[in-house]
């Protein structure tokens, strides 16, 4: 397969995965890799589902890598040789430290033990509740997505419905507020008026 990417990252993405010093990597890469719409970012996710097991990718949120750079990022661990069946996914949402241009001190952990413990049982536990923070995406339904690897295109998200008050409900909790605070404004009047 011809390789034109004009991206020296994707390049380089795409050498990591063919070369012949490499059996098995983690690499980290800006989220726009998981679904850039390029055709060099389309080739090099079909060799890392077709001729490599892409064995797990771990979605990081943006400001893991603050002062370097605010993107999302993911680490893609694969083996080099096979064929990816399914893809272990897992939705990283903290790294021990604020996620701010600070980088606060936190626990210097945050999901990390997770990520490593889940990693290491993901095939005796073989998740699928896609609402949970790791699961299982089959190659079948990524292959049907145009080989998008991003976690939000197959995480589910539970929505809380939220029921509100009437407007006249809420209309009339406004002015029994206001109305009191005209009655406090009135008696702070009388009594700075009596002094």
């Amino acid at each position: 397969m011809a390789f034109a990417a004009t991206s020296s990252s994707a390049r380089y993405y795409y050498y990591a995965a063919q070369s012949p010093t490499v059996h098995r990597c983690g690499v980290i890469v800006p989220d726009g890799v998981l679904f850039a719409s390029s055709k060099a970012h389309k080739q090099l996710r079909h060799l890392l589902l077709e001729k490599c097991q892409l064995e797990g990718i771990v979605s990081m949120p943006s400001g893991v890598f603050r002062h370097y750079a605010g993107v999302s990022t993911a680490v893609l661990i694969f083996t080099k040789g096979g064929r990816t069946e399914r893809v272990w996914f897992y939705k990283m949402e903290k790294d021990g430290y604020s996620l701010d241009d600070k980088r606060n001190f936190i626990d210097g952990k945050g999901d990390i033990p997770d990520i490593i413990e889940r990693y290491k049982k993901r095939r005796e536990e073989s998740p699928t509740d896609r609402k949970g923070k790791c699961f299982f995406v089959p190659y079948s339904e990524i292959k049907e997505n145009g080989y998008d690897l991003s976690i939000s295109k197959y995480r589910e998200i539970e929505y809380e419905e939220v029921e509100y008050e009437k407007p006249e409900v809420i209309l009339d909790k406004i002015e029994a507020l206001e109305d009191q605070i005209k009655a406090n404004v009135a008696e702070l009047r009388r009594l700075l008026g009596e002094k």
